[in-house]
């Protein structure tokens, strides 16, 4: 599989991104914590210069929390602000107001000025929405909702200015584009889902056998065997009673998007050999 996904808009973001950095006192960019490497913006220092940035992993409560705490003392040790969130529930904004407090010490006597980017689809929205504790910002479990710059006031100390989400122009490691379409962050209509399946059935396979076990009953197996197991399962069946494995594939796709196979990582920090170097060297499917 080779996902490539550039939107025209994504080049006006990036210039959005640089005209408007000198209004703001931090950047806050958002990962998914279940694929922060792959979801982190590989040309970000060059897109944001030395301005002060936190990085926030977020749908922590979907990823391996083993995994997450990895995460968070790898970025620390390459000297980066880096927190794990669950961006729905307020409670959990408490160490970013904390960071964010230390960077205010800093800044004139006006508001602290944030501005928000990340790749689509990790909650940018659901962010704003959350600190400004009102539906300010559209939310859609889809890529490519936020079209347009918008200024947030918070309160008398905060103010966002949240950014369309931005891709860059070519994925030079095509895991990257697979872990990608699997989280969410690559239009879907471009996506082949049953390959996509296969291919986390497998990573499953390989790290958490027992969330396939939990959630559809099966078995180890192969991987084409265990989406016919849940069309079975399930009763997914089309015209003559035949499986319906693309609705097993897409079922499977978005239950493990909601978290309803449980916490999972689609990667460790440093992680130099194992499965994805193995997609990256082969035709997995």
């Amino acid at each position: 599989m080779n996902i490539q996904w550039y939107p025209g808009h994504m080049a006006k973001t990036k210039k959005m991104i640089k005209d408007n950095l000198k209004l703001v006192d931090v950047v806050l960019e958002l990962t998914d914590a279940r694929a922060p490497l792959s979801t982190h913006l590989p040309d970000i220092d060059s897109l944001i210069g030395n301005k002060n940035s936190i990085m926030i992993m977020n749908k922590a409560d979907l990823a391996d929390k083993k995994i997450t705490d990895m995460w968070l003392k790898y970025f620390k040790k390459q000297g980066m602000k880096a927190i794990a969130v669950n961006s729905l529930k307020k409670s959990e904004l408490k160490n970013l107001y904390n960071l964010l407090g230390n960077v205010k010490k800093k800044t004139v006597l006006r508001s602290t000025r944030c501005m928000i980017i990340g790749i689509p689809n990790v909650g940018k929205s659901s962010l704003i929405n959350q600190m400004a504790g009102r539906k300010s910002a559209r939310t859609a479990d889809i890529p490519g909702v936020t079209r347009n710059k918008m200024w947030l006031k918070v309160d008398d100390n905060l103010e966002l200015l949240d950014t369309p989400g931005i891709l860059w122009p070519k994925f030079e490691d095509k895991t990257i584009g697979i872990k990608l379409a699997i989280l969410g962050s690559i239009k879907q209509e471009l996506l082949d889902f049953e390959k996509l399946s296969l291919i986390l059935i497998k990573y499953l396979l390989a790290n958490y056998p027992q969330a396939l076990k939990d959630r559809y009953g099966v078995d180890s197996s192969t991987p084409a065997e265990i989406l016919e197991k849940i069309a079975r399962n399930r009763g997914f069946l089309v015209e003559g009673g035949v499986f319906d494995i693309n609705r097993s594939a897409k079922t499977l796709i978005n239950e493990f998007r909601q978290g309803k196979l449980g916490r999972i990582s689609l990667e460790k920090p440093e992680e130099k050999e194992g499965f994805w170097l193995e997609i990256a060297n082969q035709d997995i499917v």
